[in-house]
């Protein structure tokens, strides 16, 4: 069964900064600060992106099917970098 997860955007940090979820798990990403935000992963080109995500708003859900750990920051705010994201086999 999957799991949807949150991660909070606020003070120019992910919240959690890093998140282990099992394959197959969504994450979303919800906006806690005053200006515009988004999630996207350090590969290049990016193999995800959240898009813009505005003040007060959530990211549409993503689902990670891909075992692996993967870096991302904010695409607006390059110095904004969090941990990882590490998905794990979901058996």
């Amino acid at each position: 069964m999957s799991t949807q997860h949150t991660v909070l955007i606020r003070n120019f940090a992910f919240v959690p900064n890093d998140l282990v979820i099992n394959a197959g798990d969504s994450v979303a990403w919800t906006n806690q600060d005053s200006i515009t935000h988004t999630a996207t992963s350090d590969a290049s080109p990016p193999v995800w992106d959240t898009g813009d995500i505005l003040p007060g708003r959530t990211s549409s859900p993503i689902t990670f099917q891909t075992l692996g750990t993967f870096p991302y920051h904010c695409r607006i705010h390059p110095d904004m970098r969090a941990g990882l994201m590490v998905i794990v086999s979901g058996g």
